[in-house]
């Protein structure tokens, strides 16, 4: 069939009328309460003297982000960073400070009441390893380093809000925590936040966030995941010498494509949920049968059951391939050992709820659009427990974020810390 210039026409109209459509679900507005609310707040002396505050600091919150991106953070070794973090935000002035078990720093500001308490965070950990050059290079307004953005801009955001509180004397009714937080980051699994909300836990009433994103974020729904490494087991020997002994590295391939295809029959319909394969290792030298072979798997979904489902996939697909390998007249027998190295909940908070409410409004107090949004942050923990949790977005300008590239420029940058004090401060409330 010819297509015509008409049809061509029709498909573009087509088009371009799903993607403004699409936008326009996506776009939000707070109820007129809450945008009256962040209004009179944002109105108040303390707030006022508090903005002002933050623009005269900028260069100073700016050192502040040097001076942390160059202490290594990597997965599970937080330790020197907190150290660092901890002394400045005692320095910064808030009222107490400490480091826990797990090692996530949390700096106290005591509200007047203080029969709640709201969390500020942002997590210490990056994703690069020990040993990476982390000092910061500066290249006209931009600044470059791993790390500098993924999420050593949210501490130094905490840094300048503390400093401010103190020296605009603002006083909130609620307890203020500025909280760095451990193992955000890959295999760290959220294992800070989930101490936060481990059973016996002192009650935490709400959360926010700082991670990635520009302002304007309002991330108020967890995207879930579940991670596994499969370690296919056997004896290992001679690749010539011992020839036709069970073999991990076989036993994984067939493992990987019944799982691929299973797993992507079942991902091409319904809720979006995702399966990726991202390490693969195991073996000794090319001459030899490895005694070990393993993989890490991560599955993701905008739906909890559908995470069980894939997850029940997943399982399937390893036991399957582990029969039909050992089947195939081999030698021996591989054995395998699923082990679950990741586990983030899915959860929504409505768009209804007064905390997502006032993130909305205030985002718009400052001139940018909301866009309410779905990740995987240390958020994903309190909003599974349908705890009032957002993640706000750090403002200015980056990219290359997870990459020996990263970089970050102050755009604007003070607007986003602006927006995150007066957020803070409507949930926790001022005492006038």
């Amino acid at each position: 069939m010819k297509f015509s210039n008409k049809h061509f026409l029709l498909a573009l109209i087509a088009i371009v009328f799903s993607f403004f459509g699409a936008n326009a679900q996506d776009a939000v507005q707070a109820d007129k309460s809450y945008v009256k609310e962040i209004k009179k707040l944002s109105s108040k002396k303390q707030i006022q003297n508090a903005f002002a505050v933050l623009d005269e600091i900028e260069g100073q919150t700016t050192e502040d982000l040097i001076t942390l991106t160059e202490i290594e953070a990597p997965p599970f070794k937080e330790s020197k960073r907190a150290v660092a973090f901890q002394a400045m935000l005692d320095k910064a002035g808030i009222d107490k400070s400490w480091i826990d078990e797990v090692g996530n720093v949390i700096g106290l500001k005591k509200g007047t009441e203080g029969n709640r308490v709201v969390v500020l965070d942002a997590h210490l950990d990056t994703v690069f390893p020990e040993g990476t050059d982390v000092t910061v290079k500066k290249k006209g307004d931009t600044l470059y380093a791993p790390g500098i953005g993924d999420d050593t801009r949210g501490l130094a955001m905490l840094l300048a809000i503390a400093k401010t509180m103190k020296r605009a004397e603002i006083k909130p009714k609620a307890d203020i925590w500025f909280v760095g937080s451990v193992g955000e980051e890959g295999l760290g699994d959220l294992r800070g936040v989930k101490h936060f909300f481990r059973e016996g836990a002192p009650k935490i009433d709400s959360w926010v966030a700082i991670d990635g994103g520009s302002a304007g974020r309002v991330n108020n729904a967890g995207l879930g995941s579940t991670r596994y490494k499969a370690v296919f087991k056997g004896k290992g020997g001679h690749s010539w010498g011992a020839f036709g002994l069970a073999n991990p590295h076989h036993a994984l391939g067939y493992a990987i494509t019944h799982f691929t295809k299973e797993a992507k029959k079942y991902t091409d319909e319904g809720p979006k949920t995702s399966f990726n394969i991202g390490r693969i290792g195991g073996g000794t030298s090319v001459n030899s049968i490895p005694f070990e072979s393993w993989m890490e798997v991560d599955m993701r979904s905008v739906d909890a059951n559908r995470l069980i489902e894939i997850d029940g996939i997943f399982k399937t697909s390893m036991h399957k391939a582990l029969e039909e390998y050992n089947a195939s007249g081999i030698r021996e027998k591989i054995e395998l050992e699923l082990i679950k190295i990741g586990d983030r909940p899915s959860g929504e908070l409505p768009e209804t709820t007064p905390l997502v409410q006032r993130a909305m409004a205030a985002t718009a107090f400052f001139g940018e659009t909301p866009r309410l949004t779905r990740g995987s942050t240390n958020a994903n923990i309190p909003i599974a427990m349908g705890i009032p949790a957002v993640t706000l977005g750090r403002g200015g300008k980056g990219g290359g974020a997870h990459s020996l590239g990263e970089w970050w420029m102050n755009a604007d940058g003070t607007k986003a810390i602006k927006m995150a004090l007066l957020i803070t401060m409507a949930e926790a409330g001022l005492e006038k």
